[in-house]
């Protein structure tokens, strides 16, 4: 079974896919687009300060 550490960076990974190609074919981008900029850069923001304090505490 996956961690759910492994399971947001799953996500990450393929919603970050979805704004590169979002980036190098605009035409093709989906109307909603601009959310999933929107939600990729919030979450993944909030997944490296989440990973950075808790490396942080271990230390």
């Amino acid at each position: 079974m996956m961690k759910p550490k492994n399971t947001v960076l799953i996500l990450l990974i393929i919603v970050n896919s979805m704004v590169l190609l979002g980036q190098l074919w605009p035409e093709g981008a989906p109307p909603f687009a601009r959310l999933i900029n929107i939600v990729f850069l919030l979450s993944s923001m909030t997944f490296f300060i989440l990973t950075l304090k808790k490396n942080k505490n271990l230390n």
